[in-house]
């Protein structure tokens, strides 16, 4: 029973921090970090002000989570390689997985771009610390690739820094893209054309063969 109940308030509790994170999310990306308040981020997840606090600790803490959250789900892909992983199907599972949290998600994703254009005030000891490991070690990875031969002998930053750009492009400049597409949001074919699109070209240039991916599912 104790187990039970245990369980049952973790369940509570993994509901509303999800709840307020997405709720900050809405809100830092209309107002930025200076123009959001915990209130405001309160209203928005329908709690008091402090649950906020209670979960989360402080305004700095929830905005940082969230940054992290999500590059978390960007890498995830990356984070099971080895030297022995397909390189082709490794590079298009990065691209197409980035490519739909960017639509699925782009409140985080252009939250985070804010951060970084803002010259990263809350996330320098991260980019300079953890996610400068993290490359350092998914580079390590794709060296051993090339020495094998199943790639050409690139710079492995130099490629993760292209498919995050690549594929951050079509939400950072989403205006941009469907006016000149003359409609308001890419369709289901249009995404999987740009990951076709972007696989063809990073992976040749990489020289890789492309793999057989089937498309994007409809959800």
């Amino acid at each position: 029973m104790t187990a039970v109940i245990a369980t049952q308030e973790n369940t509570g509790r993994d509901r509303i921090e999800q709840s307020i994170l997405a709720a900050a999310e809405q809100v830092f990306s209309q107002h930025g970090y200076r123009g959001a308040s915990l209130q405001a981020i309160a209203d928005q997840a329908g709690l008091p002000k402090a649950n906020i606090l209670y979960y989360m600790g402080s305004k700095q803490a929830l905005y940082v989570r969230l940054l992290d959250r999500m590059m978390s789900r960007w890498n995830a892909v990356l984070e099971d390689i080895t030297p022995e992983s397909d390189p082709g199907r490794v590079l298009s599972d990065f691209i197409r997985t980035k490519m739909v949290l960017g639509q699925r998600y782009p409140e985080g994703s252009k939250l985070f771009a804010a951060e970084i254009l803002a010259g990263a005030p809350f996330l320098n000891e991260y980019l300079a610390g953890e996610l400068r490991d993290w490359v350092a070690s998914r580079a390590a990875i794709i060296r051993q690739w090339a020495v094998q031969g199943k790639m050409d002998d690139v710079d492995p930053r130099w490629l993760i820094f292209l498919i995050w750009s690549a594929t951050q492009h079509y939400t950072e400049y989403s205006a941009q893209v469907s006016g000149i597409l003359g409609r308001d949001v890419l369709s289901e074919e249009d995404i999987e054309s740009i990951c076709q699109f972007l696989e063809q070209v990073i992976l040749k240039g990489c020289g890789i063969s492309m793999p057989k991916i089937p498309p994007i599912p409809h959800e």
